[in-house]
């Protein structure tokens, strides 16, 4: 059960963007994010914000890996972006890594995460894009063991204006 939850509404790719920045900027440690929502949902494009706050250089540009499953950037921690749209059996993730990715000294976003068995992730950060609008994303933030809570509880005042 999460520990805590906080919902945000944006208006735009940049609101949604500029809210994986601010998340990427407040990460102190390794951080696990599990991302799920239909297509077009912002889930990149967060993960792109995301970049930026953990400082990847501008000359790497974020794309999703859906064909390549997995991309890593450097940055203050290195960001693995795993999307999981292709993945039909959970066997093949032992092929991609994702055991030890899982275990890397890094931040990890992985996109349709809810291909993973409910067991495979303990403490992370899980959000769920919708679309509410032509460009507008509820996005629910849920916090799985306390360094994701406490990462919740930090953002909450720079979050406010973004709250609903």
């Amino acid at each position: 059960m999460a520990e805590e939850h906080i919902q945000i509404t944006t208006q735009s790719a940049a609101q949604t963007q500029r809210l994986g920045q601010i998340l990427g900027a407040a990460i102190e440690q390794p951080s696990i994010m599990a991302l799920s929502g239909d297509l077009g949902s912002g889930k990149t494009v967060f993960v792109q914000g995301l970049a930026k706050g953990l400082d990847v250089s501008k000359k790497y540009y974020v794309t999703s890996p859906t064909f390549t499953i997995i991309n890593e950037y450097p940055g203050r921690y290195p960001l693995y972006h795993v999307d999981l749209y292709r993945i039909e059996h959970l066997i093949e993730l032992d092929d991609i890594g994702l055991d030890e990715i899982l275990l890397a000294d890094a931040v990890i976003a992985i996109e349709w995460a809810e291909k993973l068995s409910e067991d495979a992730l303990s403490n992370h950060l899980q959000l769920r894009f919708d679309i509410t609008g032509e460009n507008d994303r509820r996005i629910d933030l849920f916090a799985y063991g306390h360094p994701a809570a406490n990462l919740l509880k930090a953002l909450e005042l720079q979050l406010q204006d973004l709250i609903k």
